[in-house]
């Protein structure tokens, strides 16, 4: 399959899951992003008031209301047309000055070179195909200086399709937790299951790359990473999600800076 049937592929999954994902993120994220992974992302952005800032496969546009409300310059581009509808929609019913894009993340010609200070990418560029070239699209649209902030599933723990799962072994009266992992040097695509209402299952790609992968590739994009961060549990999901305890030993998600040079 070639790398525009597999953007295809991918752009077909979500747009059929388009209204079920944005009633579940709602105006806040649901309970993984919200109490898991978006306090880490957003303490490597840190202030964004006053900033040019793009939201890279922005999904419903949460996270770029967010910004909005913050001071911030916002764009959202995704490249789900039903996704971004439902953004727009929403910026109708709130006005905050957001401009949304349908827009392939390795083609942003609809953005001008050197024109942002910050591109936020929030677990989305282990589901776009070509994601090197949705890097050296970000590369071009920052200035220099500017940051690329994106969170992703950790390549070393939580791999796609089968490679990776929690082993729980008990001794006598303990239980200890182990992560098992394959396939950690391979590059390929696998589908991720999302249970829908009433049980059922949908299925979307998703493309594990080591985590040697994005930084050469940063590099490659003239970009230097500036921090790096394994999101941990706070206290509500740690109350919520039977996996919190887990998470808290094994990071599943990581966030990662990137500066232009």
């Amino acid at each position: 399959m070639s790398e525009g049937d597999r953007s295809n592929e991918v752009v077909r999954a979500w747009e059929e899951l388009a209204a079920w994902y944005d009633e579940k993120m709602g105006e806040e994220g649901d309970l993984w992003h919200r109490t898991l992974i978006d306090p880490g992302l957003l303490q490597v952005l840190g202030q964004v008031a006053g900033l040019e800032l793009l939201d890279l496969g922005c999904g419903n546009g949460y996270l770029c209301r967010r910004f909005a409300r913050e001071g911030a310059r916002v764009t959202g581009v995704d490249a789900s047309a039903p996704m971004i509808e439902r953004a727009r929609q929403r910026e109708v019913r709130e006005p905050l000055g957001i401009t949304y894009h349908i827009a392939d993340a390795a083609d942003l010609s609809i953005l001008g070179d050197a024109s942002l200070d910050v591109v936020v990418s929030n677990m989305a560029l282990m589901d776009i195909a070509d994601a090197a070239g949705a890097i050296r699209e970000a590369a071009r649209v920052l200035r220099p200086g500017g940051r690329l902030v994106f969170s992703i599933l950790h390549p070393c723990f939580d791999l796609p399709g089968g490679a990776s799962g929690w082993v729980i072994e008990r001794f006598d009266f303990t239980s200890t937790i182990w992560r098992k992992v394959s396939r950690y040097r391979e590059q390929f695509v696998a589908p991720v299951p999302w249970q829908l209402d009433g049980g059922r299952l949908a299925y979307t790609p998703a493309y594990h790359r080591p985590l040697s992968w994005y930084v050469r590739t940063l590099r490659v994009a003239g970009l230097v990473v500036t921090a790096f961060e394994e999101p941990a549990p706070t206290e509500e999901f740690l109350a919520a999600s039977p996996q919190g305890s887990w998470i808290a030993e094994i990071p599943l998600h990581c966030v990662i800076e990137a500066r232009k040079e």
